[in-house]
């Protein structure tokens, strides 16, 4: 066996195990956010193949839902008993499930496979976020972070394209097959590089919380996928899961101030800036999952492009947040500053889903790149950084937590915009086809408020044109409401306090108390 040393991270050379580690972690990071694209690209043939159209939102939500509940409790577990072995059984997890949902027979098991494949990756995200934590300083780490962002913009570019010709020349199963000898070669590379110091909690989990914030998340993310489509707002079925959701958070909030090990130590939340974070990572989220939902729906309905390139048409908007992650990421490394990233990102974010929201019929793709640009920018300044912050302002033995938390207030901001612009958008739409196009516009719009190419082109010239202006007034007031939601942002980063990163040295004047960093023992290669 090789011999160990202790690295000490320097700012302008990494050793040459820890780059490896890092060609892991994104490996992993690319596997969790390519998986729901090439999913989503796919699902037409699954359906041509397994039936079930019924329960269509079902292979989505199941593992959406999954993937919620599951992360705070990965960030828990890599706390108590040591990230590299959490984070291990959270890709092997995620790799079972995706074997077992590409040997689906029916509609029935995929479901329940893609929650299992789900509950693994819940761990994904954290796991890689909560080992750059361990094993970079916060001085260095946001040029490492600002990799990661890009990482997770080449993916929503390239994973419908990627989905696409998977699912056209080998079949709709090797879009989880692909997952495969992608995950094995992390698990090897992290086996044989990564070490980090063991942990051994002697407390017990949390089981109690763990089950109250489960049934608290899983409401949630019910009321803001069923309701406004599979329920009205106002039916019974939505206003019990309401009360259900509230009584089990107010009660797993309660339970935290008296559990021995908590799932999510309250004390953690006394930090402004940690909170403030959690504040501006649930906008982001909101704003992100909104404007990539309905700028391909407005760019195939209004401005006539195809699938494939409504996907390539985001390219503005995705390329400007690569680029501004990266720079954010570079210039906090060197100047150890960045409080100005948030305010300028939310600012940038206010100003880009402004522009947006003056689009129309007459908008050249030209112009929409443009204000998708703005939007990029906004975003790539915020990605990162408020993780960067946010681990920065806890100890080290609650990484995983702060990890967790800022990860899961995005997903639950991303449940949210897509909602609540969803459900805006949606009655705009109805609408305006009901103005336009009288009893004909409203029967096409009956059951749902968004056509497909096909559906759209078979229409009469009255109603397709009824229908580009509905889109259009549709995406107004979605990304006009976007706009405002982000002026929220904008006050929390105003207030973020700007406290020194802590340096692989010693603790600098401000840090949180105990939150010195423990240089990684990596093996030497």
């Amino acid at each position: 066996m090789a011999d160990t040393e202790t690295v000490e991270t320097k700012p302008d050379k990494q050793p040459k195990s820890v780059r490896v580690v890092l060609l892991a972690l994104m490996i992993t990071m690319m596997l969790a956010m390519l998986d729901n694209m090439i999913v989503g690209t796919a699902m037409p043939t699954i359906v041509g193949e397994l039936g079930g159209l019924e329960h269509l939102s079902w292979v989505v939500t199941a593992y959406t839902l999954a993937t919620a509940v599951a992360t705070p409790v990965w960030g828990k577990l890599g706390d108590m008993f040591g990230r590299k072995t959490t984070f291990m059984t959270s890709i092997v997890i995620f790799l079972i499930g995706s074997a077992l949902s590409g040997m689906a027979q029916n509609m029935g098991e995929l479901i329940g496979f893609r929650a299992v494949q789900g509950l693994g990756a819940g761990g994904l995200m954290v796991g890689v976020m909560a080992i750059i934590g361990d094993l970079i300083p916060p001085r260095e780490r946001g040029k490492y972070q600002g990799m990661m962002a890009g990482v997770m913009a080449i993916a929503m570019i390239g994973g419908p394209l990627v989905g696409g010709t998977i699912t056209d020349n080998w079949g709709w199963r090797w879009a989880f097959y692909i997952n495969l000898p992608l995950g094995v070669v992390a698990l090897g590379l992290i086996s044989v590089v990564l070490h980090l110091p063991k942990k051994r909690s002697k407390a017990g989990i949390d089981y109690l919380g763990v089950v109250l914030l489960t049934v608290g998340i899983t409401a949630i993310v019910l009321v803001t996928t069923w309701g406004g489509s599979e329920y009205a707002w106002t039916s019974a079925r939505i206003m019990e899961l309401i009360g259900i959701g509230v009584a089990a958070l107010i009660g797993f909030v309660f339970w935290q101030t008296k559990a021995a090990e908590p799932v999510v130590p309250l004390h953690i939340f006394r930090n402004r800036n940690f909170t403030l974070m959690s504040v501006i990572g649930f906008i982001t989220g909101f704003v992100m999952f909104g404007a990539t939902l309905y700028l391909p729906l407005y760019q195939q309905s209004v401005q006539g492009a195809s699938a494939t390139n409504s996907g390539l048409l985001l390219l503005p908007m995705l390329g400007a947040m690569l680029v501004t992650s990266m720079v954010a990421g570079r210039v906090t490394t060197n100047t150890g500053r960045y409080k100005i990233f948030p305010v300028v990102g939310s600012a940038l974010m206010i100003v880009g889903l402004y522009l947006l929201s003056t689009m129309d019929t007459g908008t050249s793709r030209f112009t929409s790149g443009v204000f998708m640009a703005v939007v990029g920018l906004g975003m790539g300044c915020l990605m990162q950084v408020t993780m960067l912050v946010a681990q920065n302002s806890v100890e080290m033995k609650d990484m995983g937590v702060a990890s967790s938390s800022t990860t899961l207030f995005r997903t639950l901001g991303s449940s949210f915009g897509v909602a609540i612009m969803g459900a805006l958008f949606n009655n705009r739409v109805q609408h305006v086809m009901a103005e336009r196009a009288g009893s004909l516009g409203a029967k096409i719009t009956e059951k749902s408020a968004s056509l497909d190419a096909k559906s759209l082109a078979k229409l009469p010239a009255v109603a397709r044109e009824a229908y580009q202006h509905a889109v259009s007034a549709g995406t107004h007031w979605a990304f006009l409401l976007g706009s405002a939601v982000a002026v929220v942002a904008l006050i929390a980063a105003v207030f973020v306090k700007e406290v020194a990163l802590r340096g692989a040295g010693p603790k600098p004047e401000g840090a949180d108390e105990g939150a010195a960093v423990r240089p990684p023992v990596v093996e030497a290669v």
